[in-house]
């Protein structure tokens, strides 16, 4: 079973920049799509990003494009998101997930994702 721990999150700026990285173990990422899935306070899990096991497709929700950047290091087994032009908007919990079987799209609903890590919390003042 794969664990997923992301990392980079905290308070910023509007306009600001944060990169968050999630941590794999316990299985290669490889031939794996993967997505990061925000919570807003107050509402439900989003899409944000995702990305195909190879990493040439990577659809975005329309309310990040042009502004995050989704990748994925197999090597290192590690997903990132690259956000740029942050708004208070932006804020919430973000995960990282997994699908369980191997697959050569990307995937765009939540619960298309088995394994999620724990989240971490992004906070962007205005």
């Amino acid at each position: 079973q794969v664990q997923l721990v992301e990392s980079g999150g905290g308070l910023v700026q509007a306009g600001g920049s944060l990169r968050l990285s999630c941590a794999a173990s316990g299985r290669t990422i490889s031939r794996y799509a993967m997505a990061w899935i925000r919570q807003a306070p107050g509402k439900e899990r989003d899409f944000v990003a995702a990305t195909n096991w190879i990493g040439n497709n990577t659809p975005y929700a329309d309310s990040v494009k042009g502004r995050f950047t989704i990748s994925r290091d197999s090597a290192k087994n590690t997903l990132y998101l690259q956000m740029d032009s942050l708004q208070p908007e932006d804020t919430g919990v973000y995960y990282c997930a997994i699908r369980d079987t191997p697959s050569g799209g990307a995937y765009l609903r939540t619960n298309d994702y088995s394994y999620w890590g724990l989240g971490t919390h992004i906070t962007v003042s205005s």
